[in-house]
């Protein structure tokens, strides 16, 4: 006997779900939803494979297994899977007022494991940190965004042009896009997006870590808008300042 009808009950109240909700998220009617929980009627193969893509089950799983006997098992194995990959996704995030500790406790494992974490899921596995930053040198960029950068192991991996957290003994932390110079391959070139502020260089030596950016995340109330007189001014002006960088280093 089939066992799909009980199994689509447990797995509801399993999420907390009403029936209407459920069948929502089925794109069936609620008056199926009862039907089958009463075993009035069997469900069709298409329901039962998006319940499928739901739980992670498999039909054999929905028809044949009694979920509700072994669903401490099931419950305790998908726990486990959760947190192993909420572990392996861990972001610690680094305040501004954490930033001078961070200098001094950035290969501390203890100092790291004392910063607050979180876990953004679009993000595939990988080494991330977060960075708050302050001031208006990277603007749009607004003071006080987050910055999530994926670890970078060598200068050799940087990328022109592409914007990096960089943590060195001399500036701190800073959020900057990076030219490298063919000519003083010891030196890096950090460049705001703000034309504003003029463009300087660091010692590879100094540099102790790398984030390349791959994530901003900021308030929408601390969003800048931008007149498209003054943006396109902005982007002419910094478009320049790379062209003469990258005729200097070149």
């Amino acid at each position: 006997m089939s066992q799909a009808g009980q199994n689509l009950k447990y797995l509801r109240k399993l999420r907390g779900w009403t029936q209407e909700e459920f069948a929502v998220k089925l794109g069936i009617k609620r008056s199926l939803i009862g039907a089958y929980e009463e075993e009035r009627a069997d469900p069709r193969i298409e329901v039962l494979e998006i319940v499928g893509d739901i739980f992670k089950l498999s039909l054999d799983d929905l028809l044949l297994k009694d979920l509700s006997n072994t669903g401490s098992n099931y419950l305790a194995k998908r726990r486990q899977q959760k947190m192993m990959m909420a572990e392996r996704n861990l972001i610690h995030f680094v305040p501004v007022k954490a930033a001078a500790g961070y200098l001094a406790g950035y290969a501390d494992s203890e100092f790291i494991d004392e910063l607050n974490t979180f876990t953004l899921p679009m993000l595939a596995g990988g080494n991330y940190r977060a960075f708050e930053i302050i001031g208006d040198s990277m603007m749009p960029t607004p003071s006080g965004s987050i910055i999530v950068g994926e670890k970078i192991d060598s200068t050799d991996d940087v990328k022109n042009e592409q914007a990096y957290i960089i943590v060195s003994r001399n500036e701190g932390i800073v959020y900057k896009r990076i030219i490298k110079n063919n000519k003083a391959k010891n030196k890096l070139t950090l460049v705001s997006d703000n034309p504003q502020y003029q463009p300087y260089q660091v010692n590879t030596e100094d540099v102790v870590e790398l984030w390349k950016a791959q994530m901003v995340i900021s308030k929408v109330s601390m969003q800048q808008r931008w007149d498209m007189n003054s943006l396109a001014s902005m982007v002419n002006n910094l478009q320049t300042q790379v062209s003469t960088l990258k005729k200097k280093l070149n």
